[in-house]
C-alpha cells in the first residue's frame, strides 16, 4: 500500500521533537543497545551534498538525529537574506529523508548544548572539515563519543545554487 502524500508529511512532522522529547526517544533508543549519531547544519536549500552526508551519517549508527540550525542562527551564519526556506519547512525536508530518524531546531549559536544534551556516540561532519577542526570536538570526547568526517567533497552549497539561480 503506498503511502499518501498527507500520510508522508504527518510520518515526517512526528519525528520532528522538540529537545525534552528527543532527550527521552535518544534514551530509549539507547537502552536497547542502538548507536547514535548526530549531524547538523542550516539545510537551506536541499542538494545531493546533504543527502550524501546525512546517508554517510546514517552509515554509522542505527539512530541518525539531525539537528537544524533556527533562522535567527541562519541569519547569523549566511548573512541577511537567509534562511531562503523558513525552518519548520526545513526540519520536514529533512525529516522525510529515509536515513533521518529524528530532527530537532536548534536555537543556540552552536551545537555544543544539544551535543552535551544527547550524547551521541558519534558526531558526524562533513567534509569541509576535518577531525581537528570540527568546534564541538572536544566537547564530543568529554562525553566518550568520537567526530567522523562523512560525505562526499564539499563542491555543492545552497549559497552557489541560489548564486546560478539568480545569473550570478
Amino acid at each position: 500500500m503506498r503511502e499518501t502524500e498527507e500520510q508522508a508529511k504527518i510520518a515526517a512532522a512526528a519525528r520532528i521533537l522538540e529537545r525534552n522529547r528527543l532527550i527521552a526517544r535518544v534514551a530509549i533508543a539507547r537502552k536497547g543497545g542502538a548507536r547514535v549519531v548526530f549531524a547538523n547544519g542550516c539545510f537551506d536549500l536541499l542538494h545531493v551534498g546533504h543527502v550524501r552526508y546525512l546517508e554517510a551519517a546514517k552509515g554509522l549508527g542505527d539512530l541518525l538525529v539531525v539537528g537544524v540550525n533556527s533562522d535567527e542562527q541562519v541569519r547569523r551564519l549566511k548573512g541577511e537574506g537567509r534562511p531562503f526556506v523558513p525552518e519548520r519547512e526545513r526540519a520536514e525536508v529533512i525529516a522525510s529523508l529515509r536515513a533521518v530518524d529524528y530532527v530537532t531546531v536548534f536555537h543556540e549559536p552552536t551545537v555544543t548544548e544539544l551535543l552535551l544534551a544527547l550524547r551521541p556516540d558519534i558526531h558526524a561532519k562533513g567534509t569541509d572539515y576535518t577531525e581537528d577542526s570540527v568546534p564541538e570536538r572536544d566537547v564530543v570526547r568529554s562525553f566518550g563519543g568520537r567526530v567522523q568526517i562523512v560525505g562526499d567533497p564539499k563542491d555543492h552549497s545552497s549559497t552557489e545554487i541560489f548564486g546560478r539561480v539568480n545569473g550570478e
